[in-house]
């Protein structure tokens, strides 16, 4: 027996073909040190927070990491390198690239690096795409086309492989796409990234766009490998990823928190999640929480209470009938079902557990289970007690609270 056959049917596996059609190896780009950090409301973290969340993205299986602009100089030059050093020396499992524009001041600095630390790290050279920016630019074709042959060039005759970027791409002509990205694929760029820099994409969009690249990259007739970046400013960088991913890219872009400029970039953890549940990934989750944490302790974002999975509310309920069908799995002695009964996102596979609390909309289970998981008594005076505390309330009790009712009970007794 399949319990999660039996159990739960899903309509969101209903079609296989999806699966087959997935890359043999899907990766992850974590743009969380680089792009993330152009957020007007984050902090700049140290490079020991840094590094600490390196070492948290090798242990949650992500393939591979932007760790900087050193075009941007000297101080940001010096923090890339440390970055790719530590890569190096603990040998973590990171592909590190690192983002230019298409001018050899950006790129020189980043073979610099590559030759001290005796790895190459990709060049994410990148140029905007779309009229409206060419029209505020005042940019023809042409000079966009003259800067992608020099820095797709450059990076590739410095020993360097070249991640070709066009920045809102989502927004740009055919026309356009076509003349960059064959430029850049002549001149030897063998990955290709395309991208919603502005969040305007819907799913439909997205499939339709890596639909039209994939042809491109057909008609050059190289080997080239195409990645997607989202924003989320319409709220849908989640979706457009998976769409993203269905149509068959290679690479996926996120940050830890959805942090980035404006409304931010695809959340890494939620993809993760996602993926994970979607069977489209097997990775260890169970570090994803503490990945979370630290990324909001170093960049100074507050984790909301509300958030999917690292949220403080996710796993927890204190309503009556949601509690009560927990617990009953529970008394089954049965983990897997109480992760499962009410909740779409299993707390174990991702290192966290379900909490029942006891609140103004709980039920007596709630306060029986709260008792018995802590070795107390269940006895009917101190539930009713408990429960008459928890309906005149007007939020979800503590701990502090009800041990207070246990305290005073017991004295009156």
């Amino acid at each position: 027996m399949s319990r999660e056959r039996d159990l739960i049917y899903d309509w969101n596996r209903v079609d296989p073909s999806v699966l087959e059609a997935l890359p043999k190896a899907l990766e992850l780009n974590d743009e969380t040190l680089r792009d993330g950090l152009q957020s007007p409301s984050v902090l700049s973290p140290p490079i020991e927070s840094k590094i600490e969340i390196l070492h948290l993205m090798a242990a949650l299986g992500i393939h591979s990491v932007n760790i900087g602009l050193p075009g941007a100089g000297p101080h940001v030059q010096k923090q890339v390198l440390r970055l790719a050093k530590e890569i190096v020396d603990q040998k973590l499992p990171l592909v590190p690239n690192c983002a230019a524009r298409t001018l050899e001041a950006d790129i020189r600095p980043i073979v610099e690096i590559s030759q001290k630390v005796g790895i190459p790290i990709e060049a994410a050279t990148f140029i905007g795409s779309s009229p409206i920016r060419q029209y505020v630019e005042n940019w023809g074709l042409d000079k966009l086309v003259k800067h992608t042959e020099s820095a797709v060039r450059y990076t590739v005759e410095n020993g360097l492989p070249n991640m070709y970027v066009t920045e809102d791409t989502i927004r740009a002509t055919p026309e356009t796409i076509r003349k960059l990205y064959t430029t850049a694929i002549e001149c030897g760029a063998r990955r290709v990234v395309l991208t919603d820099t502005v969040g305007h994409a819907t799913p439909l969009g997205v499939k339709a766009l890596v639909a039209f690249m994939q042809q491109v990259i057909a008609d050059s007739g190289e080997d080239v490998k195409i990645d997607w970046h989202g924003h989320r400013d319409r709220g849908l960088s989640v979706p457009n990823s998976l769409a993203a991913i269905e149509a068959g890219v290679d690479r996926v872009h996120a940050c830890a928190l959805g942090i980035g400029e404006r409304c931010g970039n695809t959340p890494m953890d939620i993809l993760l999640v996602n993926l994970k549940l979607l069977g489209w990934i097997d990775n260890d989750l169970s570090r994803l929480a503490e990945y979370c944490r630290v990324v909001s302790e170093a960049v100074g974002v507050p984790i909301p209470a509300n958030y999917p999975v690292v949220g403080e509310d996710a796993f927890r309920t204190g309503t009556g009938v949601h509690a009560a069908a927990v617990i009953k799995a529970l008394n089954k002695q049965d983990a897997w079902l109480a992760d499962r009964v009410y909740s779409g996102v299993p707390a174990g596979e991702f290192g966290l557990e379900q909490k029942i609390e006891v609140g103004p909309m709980s039920g007596l289970s709630n306060v029986h289970y709260w008792l018995s998981s802590r070795g107390l008594p269940v006895e009917d005076a101190l539930v009713q007690a408990i429960f008459e505390k928890a309906k005149t309330s007007n939020h979800v009790l503590d701990d502090a609270e009800i041990e207070q009712v246990v305290r005073e009970l017991g004295e009156r007794a």
